[in-house]
C-alpha cells in the first residue's frame, strides 16, 4: 500500500515547499513503502549522525547542494541536533588528525547551520538538552540515543539514518512504523540478572551479553532482578551496548522504565545472566599485562558525573609517556568541565579531553596507523565492540582500572 500523506505533504511533494522538502518527503515516502508505514507521523525533534568520515566527498557536497538553497526552503521545521563530529578543532593536531580531515569537517559544518541544524555534536543529548517525554515522537539517529529515550523516557523513534534524520527535520514528519506503534514496543525476550552490577563497565557487558542474545531489531527485551535502580549514566552504558551487539531499540525494565509490562505473545522462559556470564564477558576481552597505547573514554560520550570520576581517579598522577589517554564529552558538558576546574584536572596528567566527538567517528583508522595504535583500553562495551574493526586489540575494563593502566603504560 502506498504512503498516505496529508495536504500539506502532497504540497511538499510537489515542490511547493522547495526543493530540500521534496527531496526529504520523497526519501520518505520511500523509506515508509519499504517498511509497509500507512502514513507519516509528526515528531518534535531530529538527531543527525552526519560525521565526515561516514559521508565522505560525496555526502558533504550533498549537503552542500541542498545548503545552497534558498532559505525558506531549506530551513529545519523542528529543532534538528548533530551527533558527535568527526574531530575537535582544539584537539585534532594533537591527535595525529590532518588538514584535509579539519577542512571538510569544517564544509559539513557549514553546511549543517545553514539548515538552521542546532550543533549540539553529542550522543548523550538526553544528558544535556531537551530530554525527550513519554510518548513523543522523535526522529533519532544515534543508536544509543534511540534505545535511551525509547526505553528510559518512553518516547518513540526507531533508527533514523542520517539521509532521513535530516529529512525528518525539514518535513518534521517520520514514516510511521517500528517503534511509532505500539504493537512493536512489546516485550518478546525475558532475562533476569542475578548479579549485581559493580561498575559501568559491566552494565555495558551485561548489555552486551543481552544483546547478542536478542541479535534482531525486533526483538524487545524485558530485564528483571536488579536490586536496584541504575543511574542515567548505567542505564546509557547498558543502553548503549545493548543496541551496539543487538540493534536492539528498545528494552523494559519494570520499576525503572515507564512503560507497563505487555508481551507480544506467551511469556517466554528467562534467561539468566549470573556473576560469571559477566566475568566471561569482560575476560573475553582481557590483555593484562600488555603494553598501552591508547585508553579511551567515549561511546557514549561521558556525562558531568563521569567527567569527575576520571578527574577523581586521576588523582594528580600522569598519563605514561608511551600512552595517549583520550576522554570525549559533548560541547555542553565541556564548559562545565572547564568551570569546575575537571578539564584542568584531567589534562594536567598529558590526557587530551575533546569536545563534540566520539572515538570510533573520528577516522579511528587512520589514527591506529598516525599513532602506530594497537592495544586499546576502555570501559565502554559499546567501543570494544565496534573499535576492533578499525585495527585495535579492545579490553574491557572498570574506569579505575583504565586509569590505572594509562598510568602505568600497560594493562593492569
Amino acid at each position: 500500500m502506498p504512503v498516505r500523506l496529508t495536504e500539506e505533504e502532497e504540497g511538499m511533494r510537489a515542490g511547493v515547499f522547495g526543493e530540500p522538502r521534496r527531496w526529504a518527503i520523497e526519501h520518505q515516502v520511500a523509506v515508509g513503502e519499504f517498511f509497509d508505514a500507512a502514513d507519516l507521523v509528526p515528531v518534535s525533534q531530529a538527531h543527525i549522525m552526519a560525521d565526515t568520515e561516514s559521508l565522505g566527498e560525496a555526502g558533504v557536497a550533498f549537503l552542500e547542494r541542498l545548503a545552497a538553497m534558498p532559505e525558506a526552503d531549506r530551513r529545519v521545521r523542528v529543532p534538528t541536533l548533530t551527533d558527535p563530529r568527526g574531530l575537535d578543532f582544539q584537539t585534532y593536531k594533537r591527535l595525529g588528525q590532518t588538514e584535509a580531515m579539519a577542512a571538510i569537517e569544517a564544509r559539513a559544518i557549514a553546511a549543517l547551520r545553514a539548515f538552521g541544524v542546532l550543533m549540539t555534536d553529542t550522543c548523550i543529548n538526553y544528558q544535556t538538552i531537551m530530554p525527550p517525554v513519554r510518548d513523543e515522537h522523535l526522529a533519532m539517529g544515534d543508536t544509543g540515543v534511540v534505545i535511551y529515550s525509547n526505553s528510559v523516557f518512553g518516547a518513540h523513534s526507531n533508527f533514523e539514518g542520517g539521509p532521513s534524520a535530516l529529512a525528518a527535520g525539514l518535513t518534521g514528519r517520520t514514516p510511521r512504523y517500528g517503534y511509532h506503534l505500539d504493537e512493536c514496543r512489546r516485550a518478546t525476550r525475558y532475562f533476569r540478572v542475578e548479579a549485581r552490577p559493580r561498575d559501568l563497565s559491566e552494565w555495558g557487558a551485561i548489555g552486551g551479553i543481552i544483546g547478542r542474545e536478542c541479535g534482531s531489531y525486533w526483538e524487545v527485551p524485558l530485564i528483571e532482578g536488579l536490586d536496584e535502580p541504575p543511574g542515567s549514566d548505567a542505564l546509557k552504558q547498558f543502553g548503549a551496548a545493548l543496541a551496539s551487539y543487538g540493534s536492539t531499540a528498545l528494552f523494559h525494565m519494570p520499576g525503572v522504565t515507564p512503560e507497563p509490562t505487555e508481551w507480544a505473545g506467551a511469556i517466554p522462559d528467562p534467561v539468566s545472566i549470573g556473576r560469571a556470564e559477566i566475568d566471561a564477558f569482560i575476560a573475553s576481552y582481557g590483555a593484562t599485562g600488555d603494553k598501552v597505547d591508547v585508553v579511551v573514554f567515549a561511546a557514549p560520550q561521558l556525562s558531568l558525573v563521569e567527567m569527575a570520576a576520571v578527574a577523581d581517579a586521576l588523582d594528580g598522577r600522569c598519563v605514561h609517556a608511551e600512552t595517549t589517554l583520550l576522554v570525549a564529552t559533548s560541547p555542553e558538558i565541556k564548559h562545565a568541565a572547564d568551570r569546575m576546574g575537571l578539564t584542568r584536572r584531567i589534562e594536567e596528567s598529558g590526557a587530551v579531553v575533546a569536545a563534540g566527538i566520539c572515538f570510533y567517528q573520528s577516522y579511528a583508522g587512520e589514527l591506529a596507523e598516525a599513532n602506530g595504535w594497537k592495544r586499546l583500553l576502555t570501559n565502554s562495551a559499546k567501543l570494544v565492540n565496534i573499535i576492533g574493526g578499525y585495527g585495535y586489540r579492545p579490553t574491557l575494563a572498570s574506569l579505575e582500572r583504565c586509569v590505572d593502566s594509562a598510568v602505568a603504560g600497560r594493562v593492569v
